[in-house]
């Protein structure tokens, strides 16, 4: 069994276009997850380069290099724990991380800042705050149940992050004709 490690995916839609570049390049695989594909026989160079190139004319991109997975990991973790809406007030970023990865907070923190110019804890708002547009934009919560379930003591403290990030109040976005969200992978 062979995994290759997969850059940029983030969501179900990601497995579902993975798995057709696999197929469609002729590599079986045994399962396709967020961030890796299981494949059962070792492939050639050549294949994997190729394999490669179809990845990157779709967003996405293998990885070699053993920092680089684990910034994808922790990625991943993140995008789940926020995209749940199942973050506690009390929440701990550095705890969550440390136990899932079985690593010190602050070589997980470091390797991370280095690579990708912006802190843990700065990537994590931005995540809770792209998730707080989108329900923003559906309109099934209100802003008390989404600070709530983002892990907000305050609807104020939410709404005071969520101006510093975009510029607008909640209600001001809500209001805006061209609602300006950002892909997560881009985050």
């Amino acid at each position: 069994m062979m995994t290759i490690h997969i850059k940029n995916m983030v969501c179900n839609r990601c497995i579902t276009a993975v798995e057709n570049v696999f197929r469609n390049s002729e590599i079986d695989f045994v399962s396709v997850n967020l961030g890796w594909v299981d494949i059962s026989t070792e492939i050639s160079k050549k294949q994997l380069e190729k394999l490669n190139e179809n990845l990157k004319k779709i967003g996405f991109e293998i990885l070699e290099d053993a920092s680089q997975k684990q910034i994808e990991n922790i990625k991943k973790l993140i995008l789940e724990k926020v995209q749940n809406l199942d973050i506690d007030e009390d929440f701990l970023l550095s705890k969550y991380l440390s136990e899932k990865l079985n690593k010190e907070y602050s070589s997980i923190s470091k390797v991370f800042s280095q690579t990708e110019n912006i802190t843990l804890e700065q990537y994590f708002i931005l995540q809770k705050i792209e998730k707080v547009k989108e329900l923003l934009i559906y309109r099934e919560l209100t802003l008390s149940q989404i600070a709530d379930k983002l892990g907000y003591k305050t609807v104020q403290h939410l709404s005071q992050q969520f101006k510093k990030i975009t510029g607008f109040s909640p209600s001001q976005f809500q209001e805006l004709k061209e609602k300006k969200r950002l892909p997560i992978d881009l985050i």
